[in-house]
């Protein structure tokens, strides 16, 4: 049986660790020839690492996504080892404890925490739109899957420039979904909730027993379960859907 992304070639930002290696191994799961882009060339090598030992397809490029010429590298890069870029997961992103700026309400953020949350959470999924959509448009169509957040939905206390970020996500991902729906580019986001990464290892660590309270399925999310989203959303069964924003939260936003 053919996997849901047989022959497509993908591009994961932030694919060193956490959701983002998830999604590498999943979307290879799935047959497809995937490219792991990340800060960090190490991680980057090792989700490769684990992609190819399941049998999968896989290179890495490492680059910051706040850095046009980096972002341009890592599409090219795509392009020439692959032919084509057919998906792309821009999920590269820091958390507030990342900047100094954990448990900091709105007036505490220094100005440079506040730049540097904004240029890696916002800039960053712009400026790999930017030549991922080119590109899409010049080959006839693609799908974009940008990571959003439970905080692109809703305020969250002490998480100003987080929730600011996420919010200008899912502006950028619905505007370009209208824009490209001619050159049959889907654009959607995925908001994940409370997910057990090393990003969130820090606000449970402070708060995490009222976080899993609100939760109705009483647990933490898994970085399986938001691949598992942003897989279909890149394959052809989400064939209608652009423009959308998913969240995968274990119930929260219903409450």
């Amino acid at each position: 049986m053919a996997g849901l992304l047989d022959g497509k070639s993908v591009l994961i930002t932030g694919g060193g660790g956490g959701i983002g290696r998830a999604t590498a191994l999943a979307c290879a799961r799935e047959g497809a020839r995937v490219a792991v882009a990340d800060v960090s060339a190490e991680a980057a090598r090792e989700t490769v690492a684990q992609v190819n030992s399941a049998g999968g397809q896989a290179i890495s490029f490492s680059g910051d996504v706040t850095h046009d010429t980096d972002v341009r590298a890592m599409v090219e890069g795509v392009v020439g080892a692959y032919g084509r870029l057919d998906c792309a997961f821009n999920n590269a992103g820091i958390a507030g404890w990342q900047v100094e700026a954990a448990g900091k309400k709105t007036a505490e953020w220094s100005e440079e925490a506040f730049d540097r949350m904004i240029a890696v959470n916002l800039k960053g999924v712009w400026l790999c739109m930017r030549h991922e959509l080119p590109q899409m448009q010049a080959q006839g169509g693609g799908s974009i899957v940008n990571t959003g957040s439970i905080a692109g939905l809703v305020g969250l206390p002490t998480s100003s420039a987080y929730v600011a970020a996420k919010h200008g996500v899912l502006g950028l991902t619905k505007t370009a979904a209208i824009e490209y729906a001619e050159a049959h580019i889907r654009v959607n986001a995925v908001c994940p909730g409370y997910i057990k990464t090393r990003m969130t290892e820090e606000t449970m660590r402070r708060r995490g027993e009222a976080i899993l309270a609100q939760v109705p399925f009483h647990r933490m999310g898994s970085p399986n379960e938001i691949a598992e989203m942003v897989v279909w959303l890149c394959s052809d069964r989400a064939s209608y859907v652009s423009g959308a924003a998913y969240n995968v939260d274990g119930g929260w936003m219903a409450i």
